[in-house]
C-alpha cells in the first residue's frame, strides 16, 4: 500500500555566517515530515560531514543528500578539490582524465557524506544566446559530450555516488534561463531525439542511477507546452523508448520555469503524476508534501505513486549506506586538478606575450550586481606575489597591464555576452595591454576589442585564476 510521499521531497540546506544552525527549525520539521534526502549548499568540509552525519542520526534511517558538484566537489564544500568545468575538460578530450575527475567527485563526497552528485551537465553547447549552459556543457558535438558524460558516471557510481545526468532531454537550445522563465525550445522533434537526447543515451547506457528534467517547453514534443518535468509524452519516451529505469528528478523548484503554470505544491503533484520520481528543492516542503499525499489516488494513480515511492527506494537501497572508503587522498588529487588546469589554459588570440615586471593588474567583472556574491578575484594576484612577482597599482610609465575579464553563466544576468558595462570597461583598458585573461567561455573573446594576446581559462574558479598565474609567470621577461 502506498505510504506517504514525503520521501519524494529534498529540501535545501545552505550554509550562512559560517553555520548550518539557522537551519536546525528545517530539519527538524523536514525529518519529521519523512523527507528522502536534502541538497546541500556550502559549508566546510568537517561541517558538511557533521551536518550529513547528524541528519542520518536523527532520521534513524539511510538518507540521499545531494550537491550540484559539475566542477568537482569544492563547488560546494570548502577544502575539498577544485576540477575545471566541463567545457575545459570536453576541450581537452582526454576521457582518462574526465573519468578521473568523476572519480575524484565520488571519492571526496563519500568522504563527507554526500552520496548524490547533481551531475554532468548532458546539454550541448549549440546556442550562442544561451544564458545559462556555455562552460558547463563539455560541448556541442552529441558522440563527444555522450562520450565525457558517460566516463564521469562511471567514476562518480564506482566510487560511491549516485550521478544525475541532466537536464533532460536538453537545455542547450534555449535563449532563456529556466531560473527566471519557462523557455520554449522551438526545434523539431526528430532534432530532439536525435541530437539533444543523444548525450542521455550514454549516461543511460553508462548505468546512470538518476536523471534530472528542464523545466523547458518543448512544443513539437508535446504540443501543450508543459516544460518537460510535467509532459508525461517527454519522460514517457525516456522511461518507454529509452528504458531508463532510476531515479528520475525535477531541477529546483524555487526555479520560476517550475511555477510558470501553477503554484509549486501544485506544479509538484504535475511533475510526479507525468513521471518524476524526486522533488528538489521546493521552499515549502511541509505544504507540497500535504498536497502530494492528497493527490493519491486522484491526479496521482496509487501505482504511479507506489512507481515513484519504488524508484526512491531502490536509490537508497544501492547508494544510501555504503561503507567507509577512508579518508580521500587530496594532495594527490589537487595536483592532478592543477596538471589539467595547465593543460585547458591556452592562448586563442594571438602570441605569448613577453610579460616584463612590475606589471599591473586589471578586472572586468561580468559577475557582479546579481544577488549572489562572487568568489576570489585575487588569487590570481596572490599567485603572483608568493612567487616573487612585482605588481604595480596602476599602468603608467614602464608598467605593464594585464586585463583580466571574468564572465561566468549566473542565473540572474538573462544574458550569454558581456554586458554593456563590461564592454565600456573592456574598450577603456585593453588598448594598450599586454595580456587578457578570460575566465569565460572562449565565445567571448569575440567582444574584446583590439589585438591583445587572450589566454583562456574557463572560469573565474581558484584553480583556473592560479593556473592563469602559472602561465603568466612562465612568460616573464
Amino acid at each position: 500500500m502506498t505510504g506517504s510521499l514525503a520521501r519524494l521531497v529534498f529540501p535545501a540546506l545552505r550554509w550562512r555566517r559560517e553555520s548550518f544552525a539557522h537551519e536546525r527549525p528545517k530539519i527538524d520539521a523536514a525529518l519529521a515530515a519523512g523527507v528522502g534526502g536534502f541538497i546541500v549548499f556550502g559549508g566546510t568540509r568537517e561541517a558538511v560531514a557533521t551536518l550529513t552525519r547528524e541528519l542520518r542520526e536523527q532520521a534513524g534511517r539511510p538518507l540521499l543528500v545531494g550537491a550540484d558538484l559539475e566542477r568537482g566537489p569544492a563547488q560546494q564544500v570548502q577544502g575539498l578539490t577544485e576540477l575545471p568545468p566541463p567545457a575545459a575538460l570536453g576541450w581537452l578530450d582526454d576521457l582518462e582524465a574526465t573519468g578521473a575527475c568523476g572519480m575524484i567527485t565520488g571519492t571526496e563526497a563519500r568522504s563527507v557524506g554526500i552520496n548524490w552528485a547533481f551531475a554532468p551537465v548532458c546539454d550541448l553547447d549549440l546556442e550562442p544566446k544561451n544564458p545559462i549552459v556555455q562552460t558547463r556543457a563539455f560541448g556541442a558535438d552529441p558522440v563527444r559530450v555522450g562520450e565525457q558524460a558517460a566516463v564521469w558516471i562511471r567514476g562518480v557510481q564506482e566510487h560511491g555516488v549516485l550521478g544525475c545526468a541532466k537536464h533532460y532531454p536538453g537545455h542547450g537550445r534555449t535563449t532563456q534561463d529556466s531560473h527566471a522563465t519557462l523557455p520554449r525550445v522551438r526545434a523539431a522533434l526528430t532534432e530532439l531525439q536525435q541530437v539533444d537526447v543523444a548525450p542521455f543515451e550514454y549516461a543511460i547506457r553508462a548505468g546512470v542511477g538518476s536523471l534530472m528534467s528542464a523545466f523547458v517547453a518543448y512544443p513539437d514534443w508535446d504540443p501543450s507546452g508543459r516544460a518537460a518535468s510535467f509532459s508525461p509524452d517527454i519522460l514517457g519516451y525516456l522511461r518507454d523508448t529509452l528504458n531508463f529505469g532510476g531515479l528520475v528528478v525535477t531541477d529546483a523548484l524555487i526555479m520560476a520555469g517550475a511555477s510558470a503554470a501553477q503554484p509549486v505544491p501544485a506544479a509538484t503533484v504535475g511533475a510526479v503524476a507525468a513521471g518524476c520520481d524526486a522533488l528538489l528543492y521546493p521552499e515549502s516542503f511541509t505544504r507540497v508534501v500535504t498536497a502530494l499525499d492528497r493527490a493519491v489516488g486522484a491526479e496521482i494513480s496509487a501505482a504511479r505513486a507506489d512507481e515513484a515511492l519504488a524508484h526512491y527506494d531502490a536509490a537508497l537501497a544501492a547508494w544510501g549506506d555504503l561503507p567507509d572508503q577512508g579518508e580521500p587522498d587530496l594532495s594527490s588529487h589537487v595536483a592532478f586538478a592543477n596538471g589539467l588546469a595547465d593543460r585547458a589554459a591556452h592562448l586563442v588570440r594571438g602570441e605569448p606575450p613577453p610579460i616584463r615586471t612590475p606589471a599591473s593588474v586589471s578586472i572586468v567583472d561580468d559577475d557582479v550586481g546579481g544577488p549572489y556574491t562572487v568568489g576570489p578575484r585575487d588569487v590570481f594576484h596572490q599567485t603572483l606575489r608568493e612567487a616573487g612577482v612585482s605588481l604595480g597599482p596602476r599602468a603608467t610609465g614602464n608598467v605593464q597591464r594585464m586585463v583580466l575579464v571574468y564572465a561566468e553563466p549566473r542565473s540572474w544576468k538573462g544574458r550569454a555576452d558581456l554586458g554593456a558595462r563590461s564592454g565600456a570597461a573592456l574598450r577603456r583598458l585593453v588598448p594598450g595591454a599586454q595580456l587578457v585573461v578570460l575566465f569565460g567561455h572562449p565565445r567571448l573573446a569575440g567582444q574584446i576589442p583590439g589585438t591583445a594576446p587572450i589566454l583562456l581559462c574557463w572560469h573565474g574558479q581558484p584553480l583556473m585564476q592560479r593556473a592563469a598565474a602559472r602561465r603568466v609567470m612562465s612568460w616573464l621577461k
